[in-house]
């Protein structure tokens, strides 16, 4: 598999300054590359944005990294261990690397947000929320971390 890493990475950017969430915006930005529905992309990862429906808990940038694993290395068949651990593996590199750049996976510790539990109601996008997020670098790091791993195994 050969993807243009920096290519997705501005796609994934371009896709959260659209509006779209962090989980989205990563796994949208690959979506093609597996002939998905963009309508169907944007649906399945449209709960996981703000770590969990605004749980906080795992980043949704890396949620959607998650899911793009699964298409990459799937673990269909619940018989074939070797595929759930080269998935496993797979999705636990991709954390390790994010990790070691941020220091976390968990995004309220990544946002610095003293509460674990925000209201649904997301965040109005205007200039003083990407000024004062991190959100992108997160979904621009994402993608390119996704990316690497997603060409690691040549088919």
């Amino acid at each position: 598999m050969q993807i243009d890493i920096e290519q997705r990475k501005e796609k994934a950017l371009a896709l959260f300054n659209e509006g779209y969430n962090c989980s989205q915006s990563v796994f949208c930005a690959y979506a093609d590359v597996f002939d998905l529905d963009p309508e169907l992309a944007r649906r399945l990862t449209s709960s996981f944005g703000g770590g969990m429906g605004r749980l906080r808990e795992v980043c949704g940038a890396l949620s959607g990294s998650f899911l793009l694993l699964g298409l990459r290395y799937p673990a269909s068949d619940p018989n074939d261990k070797e595929a759930k651990t080269e998935n496993y593996a797979s999705v636990q590199r991709v954390a390790d690397d994010f990790r070691s750049r941020f220091g976390t996976i968990i995004c309220r510790e990544l946002l610095d947000v003293k509460r674990q539990r925000e209201s649904p109601v997301p965040s109005d996008r205007n200039a003083e929320y990407y000024a004062k997020r991190p959100c992108a670098r997160f979904v621009v790091e994402a993608a390119e971390i996704v990316g690497q791993e997603m060409m690691r195994v040549n088919d």
